[in-house]
């Protein structure tokens, strides 16, 4: 793999010690998929009494990127109920032990505040148009420790139009298939499959798990010198619509979970790493 030039920067700051904590050691399906397919989902439901008084700042911050777009979407994209719901489900289903905080947020690539987010989600990057200050900024995120995950774009058209923004961030780099048996996959939950899953209506009213000729999915990446994943591609997927709609029992519930599964284990990777 062709070298970068020295990092050499004040990495983004590591919670180490809430990452190795992220998750507690017990079961959490505690009931068959069958049996909570038609009911209500309360693991990943809205708590019904929220904190009094000023929104709660953890010690983790769930963040997507604001960009620039063509076409319709973009990145508001099941925002910010996706997020939300990730959260929830964290607290519920996962029952995550990390201080999480109550709100989600949306950075720009040019605010110092992107800096301050370990893990920062990605929704339609296939609709995506970097500036050359934009790829600046990413880039020097990615090489001071930071992760993006790239989610919800379809087909051949999207998937060159991924490559060629991320062309800008790292034209030394090329994307590589990163196989199933990669740490990222084992660091908490073991993910045995690249699981398509697929946009709510898509799957609720027509029974089709593809879009725009997307039928094959994959994980994919870009990697530091380290060997460090900085970039995390699901290609013909959409997790963020499984997080958004795993609470409704017409959403099958393997691919809410396997959304969750994949999630958690990006965050964990990008929190330890």
């Amino acid at each position: 793999m062709p070298g970068i030039e020295p990092i050499g920067r004040q990495p983004i700051p590591r919670l180490i010690l809430a990452g190795l904590l992220f998750f507690s050691l017990v079961p959490m399906v505690t009931s068959p998929v069958s049996s909570q397919r038609y009911q209500p989902r309360q693991d990943f439901a809205r708590p019904q009494n929220k904190r009094n008084g000023p929104a709660h700042q953890g010690e983790f911050t769930f963040a997507r990127l604001r960009y620039d777009s063509y076409g319709w979407g973009g990145w508001t994209t099941d925002y910010p109920k996706a997020d939300e719901q990730f959260i929830y489900g964290l607290r519920g289903w996962v029952r995550s032990s990390l201080d999480i905080s109550d709100n989600p947020v949306a950075v720009s690539m040019d605010e110092p505040n992107l800096f301050r987010h370990p893990f920062i989600y990605v929704v339609e990057p296939g609709q995506m148009e970097l500036s050359r200050e934009d790829a600046a900024n990413l880039r020097e995120y990615l090489l001071r420790g930071g992760f993006i995950m790239l989610d919800d774009f379809w087909g051949e058209y999207e998937w060159e139009n991924v490559r060629e923004q991320l062309f800008k961030v790292f034209p030394e780099h090329q994307l590589k298939q990163i196989p199933l048996d990669h740490p990222i996959f084992h660091c908490y939950y073991d993910i045995e499959e690249a699981l398509q899953v697929p946009n709510y209506h898509n799957y609720v009213y027509r029974g089709r798990t593809e879009e725009k000729g997307g039928r094959i999915p994959s994980y994919w990446g870009i990697l530091d010198e380290q060997e460090r994943i900085m970039v995390f591609v699901a290609r013909n997927a959409d997790n963020g619509d499984a997080w958004e709609w795993i609470d409704d029992p017409s959403y099958p519930l393997k691919y809410g979970l396997g959304a969750y599964k994949l999630g958690a284990n990006l965050i964990v990777y990008s929190m330890t790493h």
